[in-house]
């Protein structure tokens, strides 16, 4: 007899790989510029060494300690938990294992996964989720990609000691952001001894005595000891069953849904990066509280996707919140205030690192359209000027605020001059 409920959620449980394990292996990867810029303070350290297995194994059990809040926090609202593989039956019945479970409602939110290139040699190769369990730290990497992913990972492994080599198809990193932050991004990297190799492609992979060979399409082939690539996330549809119940997809395998996050089929609706809307979780977390919102606590609202704030944790970290200058472009009249420095702290540690800070503003209405950090703790700041986005700030309130002195953060509300 099947079991029956109003509401089914289909989801995967994704365990140690995401946002939180990358966050801490950058946490980790820091230190060694840490320890590097304390000596001109005073500080003086003996040679540093890094405990790879030390640091995965605290890795994990933080990701064990926090999945077991979070499966306590479902228990005590009352949600069962099914860990296994779940499909489709029809448009009201999902088979988990042996059993069936009818709902009037069912919510599809199984992410996103790593996409691999069909060259030859591609299963020597791994994708992001491998990179977060490697149980030795490369001594040569080969990263493939431009992406967010790409970057934090080449930062990860070049903090941590790996020889990094970074390939991307494209003149620079980081497509879809702002010009100014892409090319300032490849700056620190390769100031930071990341080799960048750009306009490229790789077309096979080959195991050699020395490791993995990489060819490319161009240039003199790179040996390294692991190959990973970031070149991209699919959504997760595989093998649900969306054809039994009639869910439709689009030509890169994602649900179709409208505003509402419901699919072409009414009682099936989706939410996150299963949907390729914007590919963030706490987008994924709106997108799902406005679902329970609108169809259980009748307070019916869509999920709003404009001005959503994102960052990029490269070594300096990138933020940014709005429109890029090339978007603003093309419907507004603008003007540009831009500003790299040399942050206070470098100024003592004499660390070859400049920080950037770029305001695009709406000529005629004074609003501010976008805002843009690449710099330390980018991130924590972009934040708050994420809310004063979505209010729809303007430059004359933005020069109308008080700095908070001495910090980065002041430059966003000291910019006057702006760029020709």
């Amino acid at each position: 007899m099947p079991c029956r409920s109003q509401f089914l959620p289909l989801h995967f449980y994704s365990g140690g790989r995401g946002c939180i394990p990358k966050k801490i292996l950058v946490y980790a990867a820091h230190y060694s510029h840490d320890f590097e810029d304390s000596r001109n303070y005073g500080w003086s350290l003996g040679q540093k060494t890094l405990d790879w297995p030390t640091l995965m194994a605290n890795k994990n059990r933080e990701i064990d300690r926090l999945n077991g809040i979070y499966k306590n926090l479902l228990s005590g609202s009352g949600v069962r938990l099914f860990e296994s593989k779940g499909s489709l039956v029809d448009a009201h019945t999902v088979q988990v294992g042996d059993a069936r479970h009818t709902a009037k409602t069912i919510l599809i939110a199984t992410g996103g996964w790593p996409h691999l290139p069909d060259i030859p040699g591609i299963e020597l190769a791994i994708s992001s989720n491998e990179a977060l369990e490697l149980s030795h730290l490369p001594r040569r990497a080969v990263i493939v990609g431009g992406g967010y992913i790409a970057c934090e990972f080449a930062n990860i492994l070049h903090g941590c000691g790996s020889d990094v080599t970074l390939v991307i198809r494209k003149e620079l990193v980081l497509n879809g952001f702002d010009k100014d932050v892409q090319t300032m991004v490849v700056e620190e990297m390769k100031k930071q001894g990341i080799k960048i190799t750009n306009n490229t492609n790789i077309t096979k992979l080959e195991k050699t005595d020395n490791g993995i060979r990489s060819t490319l399409d161009h240039g003199e082939p790179l040996e390294s000891d692991i190959v990973l690539f970031a070149t991209g996330r699919r959504p997760n549809t595989r093998g649900l069953g969306l054809e039994n119940a009639g869910v439709k997809l689009d030509e890169h395998g994602a649900i179709i849904v409208d505003d509402w996050s419901k699919t072409n089929v009414d009682s099936v609706y989706a939410v996150g990066d299963v949907t390729n809307r914007i590919q963030l979780t706490p987008v994924a977390l709106a997108e799902g509280h406005a679902f329970a919102d609108t169809l259980y606590n009748k307070i019916p609202r869509k999920p709003d996707h404009t001005n959503v704030p994102s960052a990029v944790f490269t070594q300096p970290p990138v933020a940014c919140v709005g429109l890029t200058e090339e978007q603003a472009k093309k419907d507004h009249e603008i003007d540009v205030y831009v500003s790299r420095f040399t942050p206070l702290k470098h100024t003592i540690s004499k660390r070859d690192e400049k920080s950037l800070m770029k305001l695009i503003v709406d000529k005629k209405t004074d609003k501010v359209l976008g805002v843009h950090m690449v710099g330390a703790d980018a991130p924590e700041i972009l934040q708050g000027f994420a809310v004063a986005v979505k209010c729809g700030a303007t430059k004359a309130q933005f020069d109308q605020t008080i700095g908070i002195h001495p910090s980065a953060a002041e430059e966003f509300v000291t910019l006057r001059t702006k760029r020709d």
